[in-house]
This record gives structure tokens, C-alpha cells and sequence, in this order.
């Protein structure tokens, strides 16, 4: 969960918006993740989704996509929800909340323009500038991911400490010194950080993201980072979940 004791209440209540996205692993495995931020769109009746309604508009939007290369015209909220395995009524009230244009008795709503809505609102029609700190094995393999762009984040520079990767390009992608993170974020005007370091470099490493204007930072460091009340943490903890794997294995 992002930053501080009040941010956290705001994410679980719904009310800090973000961005969205799902990114299918080499194993075939599909994560899905959010990074909360301040500048997501409101609909069209001034309010916010719940995280766990922005978590399950991935699934609604590949399914739409699915029924569209079907040559599906139409949707509804009850065929959407057998498919998914999920309440048809949560479902309609999902996508009563982003939608433009109600759906029709029976018939559901319209396929197009409900794939529209929801790439709308989950921001992937206004791509989010990032930068990625730490270009090792971790930040290399994200840096070749380029399916993040398909869900409104791009990343656009790379920064490390290593000589060695200095002005190297990793997936298309030029890595810089680590000493020009602060001055490349002011100027360009990046508000969400990449951070892919050792944890022992991490909170240097945000200090400078924050300098340089960042308000989001995602966070694949084992460590905690302290930052102001105005940035929003999302951690990634890799560990803690492969020891859950681990775990039910053991079970």
C-alpha cells in the first residue's frame, strides 16, 4: 500500500485514483498491478472506483476485446460475469461507474464504446512518462516489457551507477548516470520512478526521484522508503511473495 497512514485509509477507501495495468510473465502468468496517483480522470458522475473495482477492469477490458474479435457487437454485465467467475451485480456496478452511455435491457452494453470507457478511464489513452533507477537484471527485464506502454506508462530513460551500462540502451532504452536522475526528471517533467536498486541505495535513490518532482514512485526494493506526504509509495515485494508460494507448497 502507497505512503502514509492518511494515503492508505484514502487507496483503500477509493479515493486516491491511478494507474492500472497487467503484464503476462514468460511463465504465462498474468500480474496485474496499480500504482496510485493523483492525476487519473474522474467519471462523468465525479467519483472514484475502489482498488479492488480498478484491479478487475483489466479482466472486464480483455474480455471485451475477446467479444469484439468475436464480432460481438454487444455485452452484458451477467455474460461478462459468468466469464469471469465473478457477482453479475458487482459487475454492473463496476461498469455503470466508467461508462458513458447506458447499457440496454437484455442486450448489455456496447462493446466498442465500453472498451473506449474503460481504457479511457484507466488513463491508458494519456501515457504517463516513468523513469527506471537500477538497469541490473530486475530493471533490465522491465525495461525490455514494452506491453506497459499498451496500459498508459512509458518509460523513457534509464539511470545507474555502473559505467559499464552508462549510455548503454537496454530494450531501446538509453541508461544514464544515476547523477543526472534529479535534472533529467525536472526537465522533462517525469512524475513516476522506477525504483530497482539494492535496498541499500533505495532511499538515496527516492531522495533524488523526489527532488526531481516525482509524485509516484513503484518501488521493487526490499525497504521502506520514507518520503513526503505528497508522493505515494506502490512496493513491490517479490520476496514475501515467493515465500507465500513457498508456503502452500508446504501445506
Amino acid at each position: 500500500m502507497p505512503g502514509t497512514w492518511q494515503q492508505r485509509q484514502k487507496a483503500q477507501a477509493g479515493k486516491i485514483p491511478g494507474l492500472c495495468f497487467c503484464v503476462k510473465l514468460y511463465s504465462g502468468r498474468k500480474v496485474c498491478y496499480y500504482i496510485p496517483m493523483n492525476t487519473t480522470r474522474k467519471n462523468a458522475n465525479d467519483t472514484y472506483l475502489t482498488i479492488q473495482a480498478l484491479q478487475r477492469m483489466p479482466y472486464y477490458l480483455q474480455y471485451l476485446k475477446n467479444a469484439r474479435d468475436a464480432g460481438r457487437k454487444e455485452a452484458s454485465a451477467a455474460s461478462i460475469a459468468a466469464a469471469l467467475g465473478l457477482n453479475d451485480v458487482l459487475v454492473r456496478k463496476d461498469i455503470a461507474a466508467v461508462s458513458t452511455k447506458q447499457g440496454r435491457p437484455k442486450a448489455g452494453f456496447e462493446v466498442e464504446t465500453l472498451i473506449f470507457d474503460i481504457e479511457n478511464y484507466m488513463g491508458y489513452h494519456n501515457i504517463k512518462e516513468a523513469v527506471l533507477v537500477g538497469a541490473g537484471s530486475l530493471g533490465s527485464a522491465l525495461l525490455r516489457n514494452h506491453e506497459f506502454e499498451m496500459y498508459g506508462l512509458k518509460i523513457v530513460a534509464a539511470f545507474d551507477v555502473k559505467r559499464s551500462l552508462i549510455h548503454k540502451q537496454v530494450g531501446g532504452i538509453e541508461v544514464f548516470s544515476f547523477v543526472q536522475l534529479r535534472r533529467y526528471c525536472l526537465r522533462h517533467g517525469i512524475r513516476i520512478g522506477i525504483v530497482t536498486v539494492p535496498p541499500d541505495a533505495a532511499q538515496d535513490v527516492a531522495d533524488q526521484l523526489v527532488g526531481g518532482g516525482i509524485r509516484a514512485i513503484w518501488n521493487f526494493a526490499l525497504v521502506k522508503l520514507s518520503v513526503p506526504e505528497h508522493v505515494l509509495v506502490q512496493n513491490e515485494d517479490l520476496a514475501s511473495s515467493l515465500a507465500m508460494l513457498s508456503q502452500h507448497l508446504r501445506v
